[in-house]
């Protein structure tokens, strides 16, 4: 998963991706909705929207991508139906609590030093391996992955990796 700040970024890192995740929180609530019906309309991957159902709603976007402390991930549900949401958590308590939800996923980390998350301890790939030994939902690594870390989050359990850095 890329998770871009704009529609440019997004169709820049669409050949790489198989989600893109539209993430601006520095925009307006009407510049994000701009930005993400240019890139839900042009975009060959589905795209969900960071913590704004409503928008992933009004740009017919995959879905709703929401930050640990964000709405409920069943209120989520309610609003969004049968799309796509996902959760970005940071200990198993949170990983199983996003699943008995609903959440279609949850994003667990940062895994190594990230400098998106500066001074926030690293979880590791062992707590990463524990997470999704736990879920029957897809669980993606975040913070510091790099493409030599790639099959280590794999053999960890993980099914995949979402990263900024990494698609910029």
């Amino acid at each position: 998963m890329a998770i871009v700040s704009s529609a440019g970024a997004g169709l820049r890192a669409a050949s790489r991706a198989t989600v893109l995740q539209l993430r601006a929180p520095q925009l307006t609530a009407a510049q994000v909705e701009t930005e993400a019906m240019k890139l839900v309309t042009s975009s060959p991957v589905p795209v969900v929207i960071s913590s704004r159902a409503d928008l992933a709603l009004a740009c017919d976007a995959a879905g709703v991508h929401l930050p640990e402390l964000d709405i409920a991930t069943a209120g989520a549900r309610k609003l969004v139906g049968k799309r796509l949401v996902g959760r970005s958590v940071h200990s198993l308590d949170s990983a199983v609590a996003a699943e008995g939800e609903g959440a279609d996923y949850v994003i667990y980390g940062p895994v190594w030093p990230s400098a998106s998350h500066p001074g926030v301890a690293p979880v590791g790939i062992d707590a990463l391996a524990s997470v999704a030994r736990s879920l029957r939902i897809p669980v993606l690594a975040i913070g510091g992955v790099t493409a030599e870390r790639v099959a280590e989050c794999h053999r960890a359990g993980a099914a995949g990796f979402a990263a900024i850095r990494m698609f910029e």
